[in-house]
Protein backbone atom coordinates (compact mmCIF):
# COMPACT_ATOMS: atom_id res chain seq x y z
CA UNK A 1 0.00 0.00 0.00
CA UNK A 2 1.36 3.30 -0.69
CA UNK A 3 2.14 6.27 1.54
CA UNK A 4 -0.98 7.70 0.37
CA UNK A 5 -3.32 5.51 0.91
CA UNK A 6 -1.73 4.13 4.38
CA UNK A 7 -4.83 4.07 7.25
CA UNK A 8 -2.66 4.59 10.39
CA UNK A 9 -4.70 2.70 13.64
CA UNK A 10 -4.69 4.96 16.24
CA UNK A 11 -4.97 4.67 20.24
CA UNK A 12 -6.45 7.67 22.05
CA UNK A 13 -5.30 7.77 25.20
CA UNK A 14 -7.34 10.82 27.09
CA UNK A 15 -10.65 10.90 24.79
CA UNK A 16 -12.52 12.80 27.04
CA UNK A 17 -10.20 15.30 27.89
CA UNK A 18 -9.53 18.85 25.97
CA UNK A 19 -6.42 17.43 23.55
CA UNK A 20 -8.07 14.06 22.71
CA UNK A 21 -11.66 15.82 21.69
CA UNK A 22 -9.72 17.77 19.55
CA UNK A 23 -7.81 14.73 18.20
CA UNK A 24 -11.09 13.11 17.77
CA UNK A 25 -12.31 16.33 15.72
CA UNK A 26 -8.61 15.82 13.31
CA UNK A 27 -9.33 12.04 12.89
CA UNK A 28 -13.25 13.18 11.46
CA UNK A 29 -11.97 15.87 9.61
CA UNK A 30 -9.84 14.16 7.43
CA UNK A 31 -11.89 11.21 7.09
CA UNK A 32 -14.40 13.43 5.29
CA UNK A 33 -11.90 15.05 3.15
CA UNK A 34 -10.46 11.61 1.97
CA UNK A 35 -14.08 9.91 1.16
CA UNK A 36 -14.60 13.17 -0.98
CA UNK A 37 -11.53 12.62 -2.44
CA UNK A 38 -12.50 8.79 -2.91
CA UNK A 39 -9.26 7.45 -0.77
CA UNK A 40 -8.83 5.84 2.55
CA UNK A 41 -8.79 8.13 5.86
CA UNK A 42 -5.58 8.44 7.02
CA UNK A 43 -6.41 7.69 10.66
CA UNK A 44 -8.40 4.96 12.02
CA UNK A 45 -9.71 4.77 15.40
CA UNK A 46 -9.19 1.70 17.33
CA UNK A 47 -8.80 2.71 21.14
CA UNK A 48 -10.27 4.85 23.15
CA UNK A 49 -9.51 5.47 27.10
CA UNK A 50 -11.08 7.73 29.32
CA UNK A 51 -10.80 8.39 33.51
CA UNK A 52 -14.00 8.72 34.67
CA UNK A 53 -16.58 9.72 31.82
CA UNK A 54 -17.89 6.56 30.60
CA UNK A 55 -21.15 8.09 29.03
CA UNK A 56 -19.17 10.29 26.59
CA UNK A 57 -16.60 7.45 26.08
CA UNK A 58 -19.52 5.27 24.96
CA UNK A 59 -20.56 8.04 22.68
CA UNK A 60 -17.26 8.40 21.29
CA UNK A 61 -16.49 4.74 20.52
CA UNK A 62 -19.93 4.20 19.01
CA UNK A 63 -19.60 7.57 16.96
CA UNK A 64 -16.26 6.14 15.28
CA UNK A 65 -16.79 2.49 15.34
CA UNK A 66 -14.49 1.57 18.08
CA UNK A 67 -14.62 -2.15 19.57
CA UNK A 68 -12.26 -1.01 22.38
CA UNK A 69 -12.49 0.92 25.17
CA UNK A 70 -10.43 1.45 28.53
CA UNK A 71 -11.81 3.45 31.52
CA UNK A 72 -10.36 3.93 34.96
CA UNK A 73 -13.26 4.53 36.92
CA UNK A 74 -16.45 6.17 37.01
CA UNK A 75 -19.88 5.13 35.20
CA UNK A 76 -21.21 4.32 31.70
CA UNK A 77 -21.61 1.21 29.56
CA UNK A 78 -19.72 -1.70 30.32
CA UNK A 79 -15.39 -1.12 28.86
CA UNK A 80 -13.59 -4.01 27.49
CA UNK A 81 -10.99 -2.89 29.69
CA UNK A 82 -11.48 -1.46 33.14
CA UNK A 83 -9.26 0.00 36.40
CA UNK A 84 -6.40 2.07 36.83
CA UNK A 85 -4.37 0.12 34.59
CA UNK A 86 -6.90 -0.19 31.99
CA UNK A 87 -5.21 2.43 29.62
CA UNK A 88 -1.68 0.43 29.82
CA UNK A 89 -3.75 -3.26 29.43
CA UNK A 90 -5.22 -1.59 26.56
CA UNK A 91 -2.26 -0.19 24.58
CA UNK A 92 -0.81 -3.85 24.89
CA UNK A 93 -3.71 -5.88 23.84
CA UNK A 94 -4.81 -3.53 21.06
CA UNK A 95 -2.62 -3.69 17.84
CA UNK A 96 -2.05 0.03 16.42
CA UNK A 97 0.85 1.88 14.52
CA UNK A 98 0.34 5.16 16.59
CA UNK A 99 -0.97 6.13 20.28
CA UNK A 100 -1.49 9.66 21.47
CA UNK A 101 -0.85 10.13 25.14
CA UNK A 102 -3.34 12.67 25.97
CA UNK A 103 -3.95 11.71 30.11
CA UNK A 104 -3.21 14.12 31.91
CA UNK A 105 -0.28 13.72 35.14
CA UNK A 106 1.93 10.56 35.99
CA UNK A 107 -1.23 8.67 35.58
CA UNK A 108 -0.12 8.54 31.71
CA UNK A 109 2.79 7.19 32.31
CA UNK A 110 2.41 3.06 32.60
CA UNK A 111 0.47 3.83 29.07
CA UNK A 112 3.03 5.26 27.67
CA UNK A 113 5.94 3.56 28.44
CA UNK A 114 3.81 0.41 27.28
CA UNK A 115 3.26 1.63 23.76
CA UNK A 116 7.44 2.65 23.64
CA UNK A 117 8.46 -0.96 24.72
CA UNK A 118 6.09 -2.24 21.49
CA UNK A 119 8.18 0.16 19.69
CA UNK A 120 4.77 1.88 18.70
CA UNK A 121 4.67 5.88 17.63
CA UNK A 122 3.87 7.94 20.14
CA UNK A 123 2.14 11.38 19.66
CA UNK A 124 2.88 13.33 23.41
CA UNK A 125 0.55 15.24 25.13
CA UNK A 126 1.21 14.09 27.85
CA UNK A 127 3.70 15.76 29.19
CA UNK A 128 4.32 15.09 33.02
CA UNK A 129 5.56 11.50 31.87
CA UNK A 130 9.22 13.19 30.33
CA UNK A 131 9.18 15.60 33.21
CA UNK A 132 8.85 13.06 36.02
CA UNK A 133 10.79 10.04 34.33
CA UNK A 134 12.29 11.30 31.01
CA UNK A 135 15.40 9.49 31.74
CA UNK A 136 13.51 6.03 31.92
CA UNK A 137 10.86 7.29 28.58
CA UNK A 138 14.19 7.68 26.31
CA UNK A 139 15.85 5.43 27.24
CA UNK A 140 13.07 2.85 26.46
CA UNK A 141 11.97 4.62 22.85
CA UNK A 142 16.36 4.42 22.16
CA UNK A 143 15.99 0.44 22.63
CA UNK A 144 13.10 -0.21 20.86
CA UNK A 145 13.66 2.56 17.93
CA UNK A 146 10.09 4.34 18.74
CA UNK A 147 9.47 7.77 17.94
CA UNK A 148 8.22 10.20 20.14
CA UNK A 149 6.04 12.84 18.45
CA UNK A 150 5.37 16.20 19.82
CA UNK A 151 2.17 17.67 20.35
CA UNK A 152 2.49 20.40 22.48
CA UNK A 153 2.47 23.41 20.18
CA UNK A 154 5.69 24.71 21.12
CA UNK A 155 7.64 20.86 21.05
CA UNK A 156 5.84 20.97 17.74
CA UNK A 157 7.35 23.93 16.68
CA UNK A 158 10.85 23.41 17.66
CA UNK A 159 10.52 20.03 15.95
CA UNK A 160 9.51 21.45 13.10
CA UNK A 161 12.38 24.11 12.74
CA UNK A 162 14.82 21.78 13.81
CA UNK A 163 13.68 19.87 10.26
CA UNK A 164 15.39 22.36 8.52
CA UNK A 165 18.75 21.59 10.12
CA UNK A 166 18.07 18.04 10.49
CA UNK A 167 15.61 17.07 8.02
CA UNK A 168 12.88 14.15 8.58
CA UNK A 169 14.15 13.12 12.20
CA UNK A 170 12.02 12.94 14.93
CA UNK A 171 12.93 12.70 18.72
CA UNK A 172 14.18 11.37 20.48
CA UNK A 173 16.79 14.09 19.10
CA UNK A 174 20.37 15.14 20.20
CA UNK A 175 20.40 18.49 19.14
CA UNK A 176 23.60 19.42 16.57
CA UNK A 177 26.28 21.71 17.73
CA UNK A 178 24.65 24.36 14.96
CA UNK A 179 21.88 24.97 17.46
CA UNK A 180 22.51 27.85 20.05
CA UNK A 181 19.54 28.08 21.79
CA UNK A 182 15.63 27.10 21.95
CA UNK A 183 13.44 29.63 22.79
CA UNK A 184 9.66 28.39 24.05
CA UNK A 185 7.04 31.38 24.16
CA UNK A 186 4.02 31.80 26.62
CA UNK A 187 0.83 33.51 26.29
CA UNK A 188 1.63 34.54 29.90
CA UNK A 189 -1.88 33.56 30.78
CA UNK A 190 -4.74 35.55 32.49
CA UNK A 191 -2.44 37.19 35.12
CA UNK A 192 0.02 38.48 32.81
CA UNK A 193 -0.07 42.04 34.08
CA UNK A 194 -1.32 40.95 37.76
CA UNK A 195 0.98 42.08 40.55
CA UNK A 196 2.29 39.40 43.00
CA UNK A 197 -0.23 41.04 45.34
CA UNK A 198 -2.65 40.62 43.06
CA UNK A 199 -2.53 37.20 42.27
CA UNK A 200 -2.16 35.98 45.67
CA UNK A 201 -5.59 36.50 45.79
CA UNK A 202 -6.83 35.39 42.75
CA UNK A 203 -9.72 32.61 42.29
CA UNK A 204 -9.86 29.75 40.24
CA UNK A 205 -12.62 30.59 38.60
CA UNK A 206 -10.13 33.67 37.51
CA UNK A 207 -7.30 31.03 37.04
CA UNK A 208 -9.16 29.26 34.63
CA UNK A 209 -10.15 32.25 31.80
CA UNK A 210 -7.46 31.63 29.65
CA UNK A 211 -6.71 34.70 27.15
CA UNK A 212 -5.66 31.99 24.21
CA UNK A 213 -6.37 28.75 24.54
CA UNK A 214 -8.81 26.16 25.50
CA UNK A 215 -7.83 23.60 27.86
CA UNK A 216 -8.58 21.45 30.75
CA UNK A 217 -8.62 22.68 34.39
CA UNK A 218 -4.86 21.42 35.26
CA UNK A 219 -3.14 22.52 32.55
CA UNK A 220 -5.05 26.05 32.52
CA UNK A 221 -3.79 27.00 36.14
CA UNK A 222 -1.04 25.45 34.95
CA UNK A 223 -0.18 28.50 32.05
CA UNK A 224 -1.63 31.28 34.88
CA UNK A 225 1.57 30.53 36.91
CA UNK A 226 3.86 29.52 34.14
CA UNK A 227 3.91 26.11 35.40
CA UNK A 228 2.74 25.03 32.80
CA UNK A 229 6.06 26.49 30.75
CA UNK A 230 8.12 25.15 33.34
CA UNK A 231 6.83 21.57 32.62
CA UNK A 232 7.53 22.46 28.94
CA UNK A 233 11.39 23.37 29.21
CA UNK A 234 12.05 20.13 31.01
CA UNK A 235 9.96 18.57 28.25
CA UNK A 236 12.35 20.42 25.63
CA UNK A 237 15.73 18.74 27.64
CA UNK A 238 14.83 15.13 27.17
CA UNK A 239 12.91 15.19 23.40
CA UNK A 240 15.70 17.21 21.72
CA UNK A 241 18.44 16.30 23.96
CA UNK A 242 19.05 19.98 24.65
CA UNK A 243 21.11 21.03 28.34
CA UNK A 244 19.28 23.68 30.47
CA UNK A 245 21.57 26.44 29.29
CA UNK A 246 20.30 27.03 25.44
CA UNK A 247 16.62 26.53 26.95
CA UNK A 248 14.87 30.01 27.36
CA UNK A 249 11.23 31.22 27.60
CA UNK A 250 9.91 34.43 26.31
CA UNK A 251 6.06 35.81 26.94
CA UNK A 252 4.25 36.44 23.83
CA UNK A 253 0.68 37.30 24.19
CA UNK A 254 -0.58 36.66 20.46
CA UNK A 255 0.51 32.88 21.19
CA UNK A 256 1.47 33.32 17.24
CA UNK A 257 4.93 32.55 17.35
CA UNK A 258 5.14 29.16 19.30
CA UNK A 259 9.12 28.82 19.43
CA UNK A 260 12.33 29.66 17.85
CA UNK A 261 15.03 28.18 17.37
CA UNK A 262 18.44 29.67 17.05
CA UNK A 263 21.86 28.44 15.49
CA UNK A 264 25.80 29.69 15.93
CA UNK A 265 25.73 31.86 12.81
CA UNK A 266 22.93 34.21 14.26
CA UNK A 267 19.91 33.02 12.36
CA UNK A 268 16.57 32.44 14.21
CA UNK A 269 13.96 30.46 12.69
CA UNK A 270 10.28 30.51 14.01
CA UNK A 271 7.15 28.80 14.09
CA UNK A 272 4.17 30.43 13.77
CA UNK A 273 0.56 28.99 13.38
CA UNK A 274 -2.55 29.90 14.47
CA UNK A 275 -3.81 29.25 18.49
CA UNK A 276 -5.65 25.69 17.82
CA UNK A 277 -4.55 22.55 19.07
CA UNK A 278 -5.89 20.54 16.04
CA UNK A 279 -2.84 21.77 13.84
CA UNK A 280 -0.06 20.30 16.15
CA UNK A 281 -2.08 17.03 16.89
CA UNK A 282 -2.35 16.61 12.89
CA UNK A 283 1.34 17.37 12.55
CA UNK A 284 1.95 14.21 15.05
CA UNK A 285 -0.75 11.56 14.04
CA UNK A 286 0.30 12.09 10.30
CA UNK A 287 3.94 13.19 10.32
CA UNK A 288 5.75 13.05 7.57
CA UNK A 289 2.29 13.72 5.19
CA UNK A 290 1.05 16.92 5.27
CA UNK A 291 -2.70 17.19 4.74
CA UNK A 292 -5.77 19.86 4.60
CA UNK A 293 -7.47 19.63 8.36
CA UNK A 294 -9.35 21.75 10.38
CA UNK A 295 -7.21 23.97 12.53
CA UNK A 296 -7.72 27.54 11.58
CA UNK A 297 -5.05 29.22 9.58
CA UNK A 298 -3.02 31.96 10.18
CA UNK A 299 -3.82 35.80 8.65
CA UNK A 300 -0.15 37.82 8.89
CA UNK A 301 -2.54 40.89 7.49
CA UNK A 302 -4.53 40.94 10.78
CA UNK A 303 -1.62 40.88 13.17
CA UNK A 304 -0.93 44.52 14.43
CA UNK A 305 2.22 43.26 16.22
CA UNK A 306 4.09 40.45 18.08
CA UNK A 307 5.07 41.34 21.25
CA UNK A 308 7.58 39.60 23.26
CA UNK A 309 8.70 40.34 26.94
CA UNK A 310 11.02 38.10 29.08
CA UNK A 311 9.45 35.97 32.24
CA UNK A 312 9.23 38.38 35.28
CA UNK A 313 11.05 35.62 38.16
CA UNK A 314 9.55 37.14 41.38
CA UNK A 315 5.91 36.98 39.78
CA UNK A 316 6.53 33.59 37.60
CA UNK A 317 8.83 31.63 39.74
CA UNK A 318 7.61 27.97 38.07
CA UNK A 319 10.33 28.47 35.09
CA UNK A 320 13.41 29.10 37.64
CA UNK A 321 12.29 25.71 39.65
CA UNK A 322 12.46 23.98 35.94
CA UNK A 323 16.05 24.80 35.48
CA UNK A 324 16.81 23.81 38.84
CA UNK A 325 14.99 20.39 38.30
CA UNK A 326 17.10 20.05 35.25
CA UNK A 327 20.25 20.49 37.09
CA UNK A 328 19.80 18.47 39.85
CA UNK A 329 17.19 15.63 39.09
CA UNK A 330 14.13 17.04 40.86
CA UNK A 331 11.41 16.44 37.91
CA UNK A 332 9.63 13.86 39.75
CA UNK A 333 9.34 16.12 42.58
CA UNK A 334 8.68 19.31 40.90
CA UNK A 335 5.68 17.13 38.79
CA UNK A 336 3.81 15.57 41.92
CA UNK A 337 4.34 18.39 44.12
CA UNK A 338 2.75 20.60 41.53
CA UNK A 339 -0.11 17.96 40.54
CA UNK A 340 -1.04 18.05 44.47
CA UNK A 341 -1.00 21.92 45.03
CA UNK A 342 -2.90 22.94 41.92
CA UNK A 343 -5.61 20.31 43.22
CA UNK A 344 -5.60 22.48 47.12
CA UNK A 345 -6.29 25.41 44.65
CA UNK A 346 -8.88 24.26 42.75
CA UNK A 347 -10.64 22.89 45.63
CA UNK A 348 -9.83 26.25 47.56
CA UNK A 349 -7.59 24.76 50.21
CA UNK A 350 -4.42 27.88 49.25
CA UNK A 351 -3.89 30.83 47.40
CA UNK A 352 -2.40 30.64 43.82
CA UNK A 353 0.85 31.69 44.49
CA UNK A 354 1.34 29.17 47.47
CA UNK A 355 1.58 26.83 44.29
CA UNK A 356 5.18 27.34 43.45
CA UNK A 357 6.33 27.73 47.02
CA UNK A 358 4.89 24.14 47.59
CA UNK A 359 7.01 22.92 44.69
CA UNK A 360 9.99 24.26 45.89
CA UNK A 361 9.70 22.70 49.60
CA UNK A 362 8.79 19.82 48.68
CA UNK A 363 12.20 19.79 46.04
CA UNK A 364 13.96 20.94 49.10
CA UNK A 365 12.71 18.04 51.58
CA UNK A 366 12.87 15.03 49.13
CA UNK A 367 15.79 13.29 47.39
CA UNK A 368 15.94 13.31 43.77
CA UNK A 369 15.36 10.57 41.44
CA UNK A 370 19.35 10.16 40.01
CA UNK A 371 18.89 6.55 38.93
CA UNK A 372 17.07 6.36 35.34
CA UNK A 373 14.56 3.15 36.66
CA UNK A 374 10.95 3.50 36.88
CA UNK A 375 11.12 2.36 40.63
CA UNK A 376 13.22 5.35 41.57
CA UNK A 377 10.80 7.62 40.22
CA UNK A 378 7.96 6.08 41.39
CA UNK A 379 9.41 6.49 44.76
CA UNK A 380 10.50 9.88 44.34
CA UNK A 381 6.93 10.87 43.04
CA UNK A 382 5.21 9.31 46.11
CA UNK A 383 7.26 10.68 48.18
CA UNK A 384 6.67 14.37 47.02
CA UNK A 385 2.94 13.48 46.99
CA UNK A 386 3.20 13.26 50.69
CA UNK A 387 5.26 15.82 51.66
CA UNK A 388 3.14 18.18 49.60
CA UNK A 389 -0.10 16.92 50.89
CA UNK A 390 1.30 17.78 54.39
CA UNK A 391 2.56 21.65 53.32
CA UNK A 392 -1.02 21.83 52.30
CA UNK A 393 -2.70 20.56 55.42
CA UNK A 394 -0.67 23.48 57.27
CA UNK A 395 -1.79 26.17 54.98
Amino acid sequence: MSVAAETRRLIVLGSTGSIGRQALDVVESLAEAARARGEPPPLRVVGLCAGRDGDLLSNQADRFGVAHTALAGGGGRAATFVGTDAAERMVREVDCEIVLGAIVGMAGLGSTLAALELGRDVALANKESLVAAGSVVMSVARRTGARLLPVDSEHAGVWQCLGAIMPGLCPPLTCVGEIARIVLTASGGPFRSWTRVQMARATPEEALRHPTWSMGPKVTVDSATLMNKALELIEAHWLFGVAEDRLDVLIHPQSIVHAMVETVDGSCMAHLGAPDMRGPIQHALLHPRRMAGPSRRLDLRALASLVFEPVDSERFPSVGLARRAMRTGHGAALNAANEVAVGAFLGGRIGLTRIAEIVADVMDAIEPATEPVLAAVVEADESARREARRLVERA
